[in-house]
């Protein structure tokens, strides 16, 4: 059996091992990523959708491969929905988004911490868009990081019927729980239809 090339339009490493983790073996894929010197493209789009077909449209021209690209971020409720699309550029590093976050969070009071993250996963083939969806997951910003797993905002995002932080779930949970993860195993149902 031939297997089929999926491109995972990505640079960051850690979102390449995320989908590849929460994807699993998928009968038939392979999932590789985008090949070395690709050129890149600005996120202009005003929601993680846009982004999402932006880069899919984009990185699907350089490759015959079908392509998979993701915009995801974190909305908090009391910031008027930041650091939403800009979730990825809200400060230098990630330890300093966290730190943002947190910051502009001081005074906010455990009730009015409510937060979501959005995922938008988008597949496209030689600039053409061939399937969309778009998950999310509610939970609470913390007053401090905690746990280790995951990246991103992961130790700042409370689940609050798990009892603990996004960083603190082993991968399973998190594959299942979180907004890429849900995204993910629709991507799969998808794929495993083609």
């Amino acid at each position: 059996m031939k297997l089929q090339r999926l491109i995972i339009a990505t640079t960051n490493a850690g979102k390449v091992v995320e989908i590849r983790s929460a994807l699993g073996t998928v009968p038939g894929w392979v999932l590789e990523p985008l090949p070395p010197g690709t050129p890149g493209i600005e996120e202009t789009g005003s929601t993680f959708l846009e982004n999402a077909v932006l880069k899919a449209a984009h990185y699907s021209k350089f490759t015959p491969e079908l392509t998979l690209a993701d915009d995801s971020g974190l909305c908090v409720a009391a910031l008027g929905g930041r650091p939403g699309v800009h979730s990825a550029r809200y400060a230098d590093s990630v330890s300093a988004r966290v730190q943002r976050v947190l910051t502009e969070m001081k005074s906010v009071p455990d009730p009015e911490r409510d937060a979501v993250f959005y995922c938008a996963v988008v597949l496209a083939r030689s600039g053409n868009i061939i399937w969309t969806v778009q998950e999310q997951v509610a939970g609470f910003i913390a007053h401090f990081p905690s746990g280790t797993e995951g990246f991103g905002y992961d130790p700042i995002f409370f689940l609050p019927e798990r009892g603990r932080t996004m960083a603190e779930l082993d991968t399973d949970a998190r594959n299942r729980l979180s907004a890429r993860g849900k995204a993910l195993a629709e991507l799969r149902k998808f794929l495993l239809t083609l």
